[in-house]
């Protein structure tokens, strides 16, 4: 009972801040909006609408890393919502880095954009549901005497076995991906990209802030990233902040 009031007193409080937040963002007031939502955030509260709204006012600020950061946080809640995705693409737009992205084709594409198509609790799910259809359609063999019925029931019972081993590997193959996943915005103004882990190394590149990378490894105090491109370089790890 003191649990459950004291996480209700918690979401009521953070309510009443999230509507003092969008108060003082409809009146122009984004850099007090934004302390505000910060402080909602501090207190362990996530949502896709807060990340959103925090967002849009970092985003009229002209705040160029952080407002991307937070779209992209929103983003990995409610990956398919239409004003997300609009909207990081305006903030992506102030960025200054110009870098490609190195399309995929054939199968690769095609298996990528299938297995995305679902998270991996998705994919588990739908497996569960399959292996189920497997069992009453196995059933229904075994016990009808129509021999039609019993040749269809059959068909389908196999057809759902197979469908179950595709949609497992799919879902081990989405659970690779969100493994090896782990992006990164620079939040530095300007940072010095090293072809290796130290200062004194050979300067490769330069980034600056907003621009979205994918960490590979890690090493000290730097941090080796690849960029959409295909460039890797080695960072130092307070220009960057992790998404995941």
């Amino acid at each position: 009972m003191v649990l459950f009031l004291l996480s209700t007193s918690a979401f009521t409080q953070n309510q009443d801040l999230f509507e003092k937040a969008n108060a003082l963002y409809n009146n122009g007031k984004y850099a007090e909006a934004i302390d505000v939502y910060t402080q909602i955030l501090d207190s362990g509260n996530h949502s896709a609408d807060l990340y959103f709204n925090l967002a849009n006012a970092n985003y009229k600020l002209s705040n160029v890393a952080p407002s991307i950061y937070y779209y992209e946080k929103a983003l990995q809640l409610k990956p398919n919502d239409t004003d997300l995705k609009n909207n990081v693409v305006f903030a992506r737009n102030m960025t200054v880095d110009a870098i490609d992205i190195i399309p995929e084709v054939g199968f690769s594409k095609f298996l990528k954009s299938t297995t995305n198509k679902m998270s991996f609790d998705g994919w588990a799910k739908f497996s569960v549901g399959l292996v189920f259809c497997f069992v009453i359609l196995f059933l229904v063999y075994y016990f009808v005497y129509s021999t039609f019925y019993k040749r269809l029931a059959f068909i389908g019972s196999i057809t759902a076995l197979i469908l179950v081993f595709i949609s497992l590997a799919f879902a081990f193959h989405k659970y690779n991906l969100d493994k090896n996943n782990t992006p990164a915005i620079v939040f530095a103004q300007e940072s010095k990209v090293k072809s290796d882990p130290n200062v004194k190394s050979k300067e490769s590149f330069r980034l600056h802030a907003g621009t979205k990378v994918q960490v590979l490894e890690a090493y000290n105090d730097w941090k080796k990233i690849k960029l959409s491109d295909g460039k890797t370089g080695w960072i130092a790890d307070k220009d960057i902040k992790m998404l995941n």
